[in-house]
């Protein structure tokens, strides 16, 4: 597919990566890349993740790490939109580039594990557990840290994550991005048009007239650019916002199952726990379990 070549600014004169705060809904919300990694943590916020040929929800309190040149895009959900929000989001992000410490840094020996790990982050890596934990700390640091502090913060994450067994890449080992010009705003269209009527029945006649190619040629040409059907593609969309519905905890799931777009119950559970590998009511009550033991921790 084709992604947004994205310029990131490196901030103050004296800094050699960027570190920010964002609290709007819609910074940078296009499918993009950029050479720097970018390693960025939702404080507050949820919606749908698109990395590389990977579709899932992220939530408050993720992290993740996307290499260099990897297209990715966050979506947040329609409330964050509204003319009033009642909610918004808040997120802190860092970009660097694997070499701004200079030229054979990570071909130092005791420098092995953390390039084995940034080349992993080329899939795009989601991390959890305790490790989640450590680096929403040093991210907070981080970002008001000043002088050598930084480096030696960055490189302390990079160890932390490096270390770690809870990371899981997200993108498929095969998938490769495609950066031809002429594409520029075809794949945002799709996703944006999909985004936003993904509860009915999507014709193709209707979405290929979005992305201006024939039915034919758009079943091809989306295949070659996602490695997935339209369908699939959508069905990963309505599985993503069942599970947020799940984790609301305010509707039946036989209600969710249609307000997702799915047209029957056996289709929504077997597809739902093809992907998610849970069933819906095992989703929702490890939600509630992990809810429920977050909130007895913190008294």
């Amino acid at each position: 597919m084709r992604p947004q070549l994205l310029k990131v600014p490196k901030g103050l004169p004296q800094h050699s990566f960027s570190v920010r705060r964002d609290i709007v809904p819609d910074m940078n919300n296009r499918w993009h890349y950029h050479p720097e990694l970018e390693l960025v943590h939702f404080k507050k916020g949820s919606g749908t993740q698109f990395i590389g040929d990977s579709i899932t929800r992220f939530k408050a309190g993720d992290v993740v790490l996307i290499g260099a040149h990897l297209p990715h895009y966050w979506r947040f959900d329609d409330e964050y939109f509204e003319e009033t929000p009642k909610i918004h989001p808040d997120s802190r992000v860092a970009h660097f580039r694997e070499d701004f410490w200079g030229p054979g840094f990570l071909d130092l020996p005791e420098n092995v594990k953390i390039k084995t790990m940034l080349e992993k982050a080329a899939r795009g890596i989601q991390i959890s557990g305790k490790t989640r934990q450590d680096i929403m700390l040093l991210l907070e640091q981080l970002q008001v840290a000043e002088g050598t502090g930084r480096i030696v913060l960055l490189l302390q994450i990079l160890e932390v994550i490096a270390e770690s067994i809870h990371i899981q890449p997200l993108s498929s080992i095969g998938f490769k991005p495609h950066l031809e010009a002429a594409e520029n705003d075809r794949i945002n269209n799709i996703y944006d048009y999909s985004l936003k009527n993904f509860k009915r029945k999507i014709q193709l006649e209707e979405i290929s007239a979005v992305a201006n190619i024939s039915p034919h040629s758009f079943c091809r040409y989306f295949k070659s650019r996602t490695r997935k059907t339209y369908s699939q593609f959508l069905i990963e969309i309505r599985v993503g916002h069942a599970c947020k519905l799940l984790i609301e905890n305010n509707k039946s799931i036989k209600q969710l199952c249609f307000e997702s777009g799915f047209n029957n119950f056996t289709s929504f559970h077997k597809y739902f726990k093809l992907i998610t590998g849970k069933s819906p009511l095992a989703y929702q009550k490890e939600f509630i379990t992990f809810r429920y033991d977050k909130s007895f921790q913190a008294k």
